[in-house]
């Protein structure tokens, strides 16, 4: 079975959720957000590397973090790297750690706590066919695109139109290449998969849930709350 490492970005503020702790440690029912995501890749059987990436003030608090989780999976390799001034920047120093053992990478944000396993190793089976996979969902409502002065110049077909998200999943090779072409020519992009098809790379969308959101606002804290409650009821 191929294996996989996996790159959490987790060097965000949480700004947006009006809280001066990050946002992937963050507690929901005595727990990080981060926390949450990580026990969501433990159920992925070929998991074989989590690297995150963290701002150099939370270091020593993602240690003490995963010396809580780790002991679910021996076989799993844990690392810490510091995070750039950009997210791109942040997946790009993980990179540099991969294990050469490792075939295919996914990217996930740390504040996605409820991504289902079944949904990463349907990307992962996308990745080994193609060159990449994003999880993601049809857009529910009208996307209009429009002029600097807001003016609506198109409404696409919204049976064309997916919401992406996380985890997006590519072949190694694929990926480091990608992210040393941006870096070498100053592009930043809105996501890994625009990277991948900016080198001409294949990826496909894969169907995922929405309970796979991410905890961005303060609504959204509200929403992961409920969430975690509900799985906790017997």
């Amino acid at each position: 079975m191929d294996q996989l490492a996996v790159i959490l970005p987790a060097a965000g503020s949480g700004s947006r959720l009006g809280s001066a702790v990050p946002k992937p440690f963050i507690e929901i029912e005595g727990d990080p957000i981060l926390s949450h995501t990580l026990m969501s890749f433990l159920g992925v059987k070929r998991l074989r590397q989590i690297i995150i990436a963290v701002s150099s003030d939370q270091v020593a608090h993602t240690e003490q973090l995963l010396n809580n989780v780790s002991a679910r999976r021996s076989d799993v390799m844990f690392d810490i790297v510091e995070g750039g001034a950009e997210r791109q920047y942040s997946i790009h120093n993980a990179l540099r750690s991969v294990h050469n053992t490792v075939e295919l990478v996914a990217v996930h944000d740390a504040v996605r706590p409820f991504v289902h396993p079944d949904h990463i190793e349907a990307c992962c089976r996308t990745a080994l066919i193609h060159d990449g996979a994003v999880l993601g969902v049809p857009a529910k409502d009208t996307i209009k695109q429009i002029a600097p002065d807001r003016e609506i110049q198109v409404t696409p077909d919204r049976s064309l139109l997916w919401q992406a998200q996380t985890p997006q999943v590519f072949r190694k090779s694929m990926l480091i290449r990608a992210y040393e072409s941006a870096i070498a020519e100053g592009f930043v992009g809105t996501d890994d998969s625009s990277l991948v098809e900016r080198i001409g790379g294949k990826v496909k969308m894969v169907k995922g849930g929405r309970e796979n959101l991410k905890i961005t606002y303060p609504i959204d804290l509200e929403i992961a709350k409920l969430i975690i409650k509900s799985k906790n009821v017997p």
